[in-house]
């Protein structure tokens, strides 16, 4: 077999060339004007994200070999399935603003470049890090595991706007309007310029992008240390976020117990960091375990809100 193709910094170049181009597509094309986004377009772009992603999996594997492929997949899943805690905390930050859903698209479009921007900035000094000083995956393990205990213990989470210091920022240095003008960030009343409602709400999203981030990138780096693998199933992650919000936003109650299975797979990847050095874990075998994990989370949220519902609908449900 020959041996890999070395990644250069052309590879990034070209890479995030394309994604510029999707995304130009995306806003000017096929996102031009607001309107709501219903389930069944939501799913069409969250399968199509999902099948680019393992097209560019396939073509690493052709290109990189079969473990690269491997690890690019598992990376995927990993910071899509966690970036689906994401979505819900989306949902009430656009509920607690009265964010139109026609115009809730545009605030996760400018909010997924500014993650995109952000998470690569993140990602090239982690890789520093770890390149200058290895032990560092060594915190970024009990980081881990930290984060997935204070995970499982937390309560049900609010979106407490007046508490962000960004807001109290913004509210203090810039004039907003309180009232909505379209699809617009910046709107003209009062004799002057001011900023529309979605300005605030667009930095909730991007400093909660942050917080997730904190967790997402070192679990990442868990699984390998590639700055090329971690950078671009980070980016598809994140460009599937926006479809994938609409396909989850109304669906909450079926997904109760994914925080807890993002808990352990935060817990799980903080272990394998710790016992690498005396324990090697097959990439396949990481994969089906996280992979498990998901879907067992997910399946008994369904089933559980499944009971519940029937409970309600039952006999004797209306008290009479």
């Amino acid at each position: 077999m020959p041996a890999p193709h070395e990644i250069t910094f052309w590879h990034y170049a070209g890479f995030i060339v394309v994604v510029l181009v999707l995304l130009a597509l995306d806003l000017g094309v096929f996102h031009k004007s607001a309107h709501v986004v219903k389930v069944r377009e939501a799913l069409m772009w969250t399968t199509l994200w999902c099948v680019l992603a393992l097209a560019f999996g396939l073509g690493l594997g052709y290109w990189r070999g079969r473990d690269d492929a491997v690890l690019f997949v598992t990376g995927y899943l990993l910071e899509l399935t966690l970036s689906m805690d994401n979505v819900f905390v989306i949902a009430l930050i656009f509920s607690y603003f009265r964010i139109p859903p026609e115009y809730q698209h545009r605030v996760l479009f400018w909010g997924i470049l500014g993650a995109l921007i952000m998470r690569g900035g993140m990602i090239g000094v982690g890789a520093a890090l770890i390149s200058k000083a290895h032990w560092i995956l060594y915190l970024f393990g009990i980081f881990l595991i930290y984060s997935g205990a204070k995970m499982a213990m937390a309560k049900e989470e609010g979106v407490h706007p007046d508490q962000s210091l960004i807001i109290r920022l913004l509210r203090k240095f810039f004039p907003i309007s309180r009232e909505l003008d379209g699809q617009n960030f910046v709107t003209h009343k009062q004799g002057g310029t001011m900023f529309t409602p979605l300005v605030p709400v667009l930095a909730m999203v991007e400093t909660t992008d942050l917080v997730f981030a904190l967790d997402s990138i070192p679990a990442i780096f868990g699984v390998t240390q590639q700055p090329f693998i971690v950078f671009t199933s980070n980016v598809f992650a994140i460009l599937g976020l926006r479809s994938l919000y609409f396909v989850l936003a109304g669906a909450i109650e079926y997904f109760r117990y994914l925080k807890f299975g993002l808990a352990i797979v935060l817990v799980y990847i903080g272990i394998k960091m710790l016992a690498e050095r005396w324990v090697h874990m097959p990439i396949a075998i990481s994969l089906m375990i996280i992979v498990g994990i998901i879907l067992t989370s997910m399946l008994v949220s369904v089933l559980a809100a499944y009971r519940e519902k029937r409970g309600h609908s039952g006999p004797g449900a209306s008290g009479s």
